[in-house]
């Protein structure tokens, strides 16, 4: 939900459209700079969060961050901005912060696994506290993230990997070429997602369709049920009781009318889950 107005409005856009979880950015995501919280706005926030119910509640970094970054100077300031969002993390008590691994930009899968894991003990040093939940990409030109075995390989390198998870997008796996639209492919998938990541280090699922087609690498969000994966696919999901409790978090397009949109979003997932 769009922060707009300061955090708490967040919550109460979330409230509006029926949420159970909530995700938010802590800054405007498409700059460097965090301006300040406004006097009050973390109180606010924690104060309508309290009362409104909704949880978990996770973050996501800004869109510029590239822990991955071949170029030296774009990788500190990426990490001087990771840090930032880890503080603001802390400062609102929201328990996790979701990021994408990062391009290597041709440095190669090996470096810049080990470039990410360079920042993640920097950053995790510097502020104790939220978790880093790495987001699997769709693969788009050097992104790393793709494939399950690069996730679990950055956590590997990292030495405060206990504070280290991961959040699974649909719109991503599928485009990275994870099919999971039939019961005998969705099994496949949480077998290797066991035998690659380990029980327990999945804590955020983001529920997204999507607009290309299967192992295209292309990431283009798509309303539920209204793209390439269809309904069929979100149903394993939101059926399975291995991820009961964990926060399935809607990134789909926002338009104009975003509680019409959301609240048939959600309504999808809730009918297919047999919840209503």
């Amino acid at each position: 939900m769009s922060i707009a107005g300061g955090m708490d409005q967040a919550v109460l856009r979330a409230r509006m459209v029926g949420c159970d979880a909530l995700q938010v950015f802590t800054k405007n995501n498409n700059q460097w700079r965090a301006a300040p919280f406004r006097e009050g706005e973390v109180e606010a926030f924690r104060r309508r969060l309290a009362e409104s119910g909704i949880g978990p509640v996770v973050a996501h970094d800004g869109y510029l961050i590239n822990l991955a970054a071949r170029n030296r100077p774009l990788w500190k300031k990426s990490l001087a901005a990771f840090i930032v969002e880890l503080e603001r993390c802390a400062t609102l008590g929201i328990p996790s912060l979701v990021t994408h691994p990062g391009s290597h930009g041709g440095a190669g899968e090996g470096e810049g696994i080990r470039r990410v894991a360079e920042a993640l003990e920097a950053a995790l040093t510097a502020v104790p506290g939220p978790m880093v939940l790495l987001e699997a990409t769709a693969g788009q030109g050097t992104s790393l993230g793709w494939r399950l075995e690069q996730l679990a390989a950055i956590r590997a390198a990292v030495p405060a990997r206990r504070r280290v998870g991961v959040c699974l997008d649909t719109c991503h796996l599928f485009a990275a070429g994870y099919d999971f639209r039939t019961p005998p492919t969705y099994r496949a998938l949480r077998r290797e997602i066991d035998a690659t990541l380990g029980p327990g280090l999945v804590r955020a699922i983001h529920m997204n369709d999507s607009k290309k087609g299967l192992g295209s690498r292309v990431d283009r969000h798509e309303h539920i049920g209204r793209g390439e994966i269809g309904p069929a696919g979100f149903r394993q999901f939101v059926r399975d009781p291995a991820w009961r409790g964990l926060p399935m978090l809607l990134e789909t397009p926002k338009e104009p009318d975003f509680r019409r949109t959301d609240r048939r979003n959600l309504a999808v997932l809730r009918r297919l889950a047999g919840q209503r």
